[in-house]
């Protein structure tokens, strides 16, 4: 539908006046190709944009499983490429010349960037077609990598969450079907190697962590030890992804580090309705996807999924941030975003039932399997209200939970009003939970509330609890120079004219992770953008 509704805008055409003037940024002589001779192939890495002159060109998509579909053809005036190519991520297409050959000129990623800046028209029509393709490409069908394993086991979610984060199609073949019975035996594979992951390359990962899958994927950049960046963001929420943007935009080399995906939090929203400029509402993917693009456009690099270990500030000016992959880089500035870590409430037997039916999320993959089901939600601030509206779509019952009188206090009054007005969402105030029941292998099947005034305490039956109570910082990695106040949030403004530095010269805080912040994402954003500029009159002082 996407395809036939939009084709002009994702294949369009660069009149005789752009095509002259993007040649300019070319990064070789024209290629002439001969008739269905490959410009490039799924899996191929840092390959360049093609833009057509002459003949035409034949853009295929490909699963894991070999199975191909025409995506689209192209023309002169057109141009290969979609999101990977900002990145140097691995290609989800194969592009071939047409039947009768085709002449076209190559943009590597740095000639392709300085076009995007130069011209504001091309920019913006090429751009649009990038995302648009994209979003067709995860649309569609025959497209990226394939999920061989048990649709509701934990480490099937966490793959396809991590996946469906990161903006990356796939498509879920369940090993107890008869297709996926016959391919668990076409591959060999044993059930305890499930999850598998078949990238469009071919190969196969059996129960991959985050970092294989991306490793494997080709989403991860080959990051040489030792490089040194001015800025290294670390975490990739909203504040991150405005400092990736605003730093980048600004000429300085940026890497960003996350350990799940880019969107942080908020990338996990169904609907946010208070930002500036959204007056209908957006999801928090399509908010941050739209930042994580940008920043690319700019020159921001991601090396999504990586983790943080260690930040080492014991020889400045440089700062040397540890990698979990056993890579060292060094940065002339460091920007701490990396939010908090989900908090988990005092419950026996929680760990024996967070792997599969607990959660601190709520997306599409959660709330499908929760279709139809009585679920409880606990927690009274935005998040949770945001969640429970989303999920009583799906659910049968929602039960909300909160510990106090009322949800005047913590919540948006748009949400609120929105909660009354949903049937099947049942508000319990006062209320904890205080028992959870099910079976050994850790399905949840009871879960006790408890009235904390009367003591009286009702039993629900529901397969999935859902878990909204804040969170703690996430501040673990960091070096013992940085000052954090009595709960573990880095302590900033002891200078007046650097007001968001820390203790650590050369290292920023902002967001979630900072002492004092509004949690609201309009407000993470502001300070990653303010944050860039104490990052120049920094950097002035180290060249002075």
């Amino acid at each position: 539908m996407l395809l036939e509704d939009r084709l002009a805008q994702i294949v369009p055409t660069l009149t005789p006046a752009q095509i002259q003037f993007a040649l300019r940024f070319a990064s070789g002589p024209e290629r002439r190709f001969a008739p269905d001779e490959k410009l490039l192939d799924v899996g191929d890495r840092d390959m360049a944009v093609w833009l057509v002159v002459e003949g035409g060109i034949v853009a295929s998509r490909r699963d894991g499983l070999g199975r191909e579909g025409i995506f689209a053809t192209g023309g002169p005036g057109q141009f290969s490429g979609e999101v990977s190519d900002l990145a140097g991520h691995a290609s989800l297409a194969m592009v071939c010349a047409g039947p009768n050959g085709c002449t076209a000129y190559p943009f590597d990623l740095p000639h392709l960037r300085a076009l995007l800046i130069s011209s504001a028209d091309i920019g913006e029509l090429m751009m649009r077609a990038f995302i648009l393709r994209r979003a067709a490409l995860l649309e569609g069908d025959s497209v990226g990598s394939v999920i061989l394993g048990e649709a509701g086991s934990p480490a099937t979610v966490r793959l396809r969450g991590l996946l469906t984060r990161n903006s990356y199609p796939h498509s879920l073949i369940d090993a107890g079907g008869t297709e996926g019975k016959a391919l668990v035996e076409r591959l060999g594979v044993q059930a305890a190697d499930l999850p598998i992951l078949i990238c469009p390359n071919g190969t196969v990962l059996r129960r991959p962590s985050d970092t294989e899958a991306g490793v494997g994927l080709g989403i991860v950049p080959d990051i040489k030890p030792g490089t040194t960046y001015d800025v290294i963001v670390v975490g990739a929420g909203p504040a991150g992804l405005a400092v990736a943007v605003y730093a980048a935009s600004e000429g300085l080399s940026v890497l960003v580090v996350d350990s799940r995906s880019f969107g942080g939090q908020a990338g996990a929203s169904s609907r946010i309705e208070n930002y500036l400029g959204f007056p209908t509402g957006i999801s928090g993917q399509a908010l941050t996807a739209r930042a994580f693009l940008q920043a690319q456009k700019f020159g921001a690099q991601f090396a999504v999924p990586v983790s943080v270990v260690e930040l080492d500030c014991s020889q400045p000016p440089l700062h040397r941030v540890a990698l979990d992959n056993g890579v060292s880089i060094c940065g002339r500035t460091v920007v701490i975003a990396s939010g908090a870590r989900y908090r988990r409430p005092e419950i026996e037997n929680l760990d024996r039932f967070e792997a599969t039916s607990v959660s601190y999320w709520a997306t599409t993959i959660e709330a499908a399997l929760c279709e139809g089901r009585d679920i409880v939600l606990v927690g009274g601030g935005n998040s949770a209200g945001q969640a429970a509206v989303f999920l009583a779509a799906h659910a049968r019952q929602v039960h909300l939970a909160v510990r106090s009188s009322g949800l005047d206090a913590s919540m948006s009054r748009y949400l609120i009003d929105r909660i009354k007005a949903t049937p099947n969402i049942d508000l319990r105030v006062r209320t904890a939970v205080t028992g959870l029941s099910g079976t050994a292998d850790g399905t949840l099947e009871s879960i006790d509330m408890t009235c904390r005034e009367s003591g009286d305490s009702r039993r629900v039956d529901a397969r999935h609890m859902f878990l909204f109570i804040g969170a703690d910082p996430n501040t673990q990695w960091l070096d013992r120079r940085i000052t954090l106040d009595n709960k573990g949030f880095v302590a900033t403004g002891s200078d007046p004219q650097l007001p968001l530095a820390t203790s650590s010269p050369g290292v920023f805080a902002i967001g979630d992770v900072r002492r004092g912040s509004v949690k609201r994402v309009a407000a993470g954003v502001g300070e990653g953008a303010a944050a860039v500029a104490q990052i120049h009159a920094y950097l002035a002082t180290l060249h002075s």
